[in-house]
């Protein structure tokens, strides 16, 4: 009988730190979730929603709706709230509330205003008229151009814009296309532990191609290149030569 009773406490010793433990580590990977977000126990964060580019009505693009959704996700994980407002309706800095913001600066003026302010190097093409060159990214020296449905370019941003300590940061998804948008979500949303391993708190600006959209989707994603110092540093305002294109529509 006394072994039957100190098997039966050893067991529910064995039972009661295993659990412990898996809360500690479950509160441990939500806090740093937290922490990346800027997004402590019941927060407010805004998600900030472009218009269809292709529409003449203020429609939003169902990729970006799509977008809006794993974002609201995330958030609904770190145990917050969002306020989903349409790009013109805007009037807040930022810094005082987590930001999502999403669409080109074409379609998104909050965007534009973002990426004038903190992203000072990233110049897109937002001419309407077809052509090699539309919807391209220059960053710094380099020249991005979009291939419809083969090769689409993302730019994924976190900002703090210098904040000191445990400020609300600023998440950019600037896209060529729409489903470039909803790809960097997902993207984020798989690689957010390993960026924060890597980045902490810190501002990053990351440089997605999204391959072959029109077979895959928005699954397959790849890492061009960190780009945060070349996205951080102004271009020049005098002219220069033409910059040096890395990848060529067909």
């Amino acid at each position: 009988m006394r072994n039957i009773v100190l098997g039966v406490i050893a067991a529910g010793l064995s039972a009661s730190l295993g659990w412990i433990a898996r809360t500690y580590l479950w509160k441990r990977r939500l806090r740093r979730k937290q922490a990346f977000f800027g997004l402590p126990d019941h927060s407010e964060s805004l998600l900030v929603v472009n218009r269809d580019a292709g529409s003449a009505d203020l429609a939003v693009h169902r990729y970006d709706v799509f977008a809006l959704l794993e974002l609201a996700a995330l958030i609904k994980d770190c145990n917050a709230h969002a306020d989903v407002i349409t790009q013109d309706a805007a009037r807040q800095g930022f810094g005082e509330r987590t930001e999502f913001c999403v669409g080109g600066p074409g379609s998104n003026r909050r965007m534009a205003a973002h990426m004038q302010a903190m992203l000072p190097g990233v110049r897109v093409n937002v001419d309407p008229e077809p052509g090699p060159d539309r919807l391209a990214f220059q960053i710094g020296t380099e020249r991005h151009r979009m291939e419809p449905g083969l090769a689409e370019y993302v730019l994924l941003a976190r900002l703090t814009a210098g904040q000191e300590g445990p400020g609300r940061p600023v998440f950019l998804f600037c896209g060529q296309r729409a489903i470039t948008n909803q790809a960097a979500t997902r993207y984020l949303a798989r690689n957010h532990e390993r960026l924060y391993r890597k980045h902490r708190d810190g501002s990053f600006a990351l440089l997605l191609k999204v391959v072959n959209s029109q077979a895959y989707g928005p699954d397959v994603v790849e890492l061009v290149a960190d780009v945060t110092r070349a996205a951080q540093t102004p271009l020049p305002a005098t002219p220069t030569p033409p910059a040096r294109t890395t990848h060529r529509a067909p």
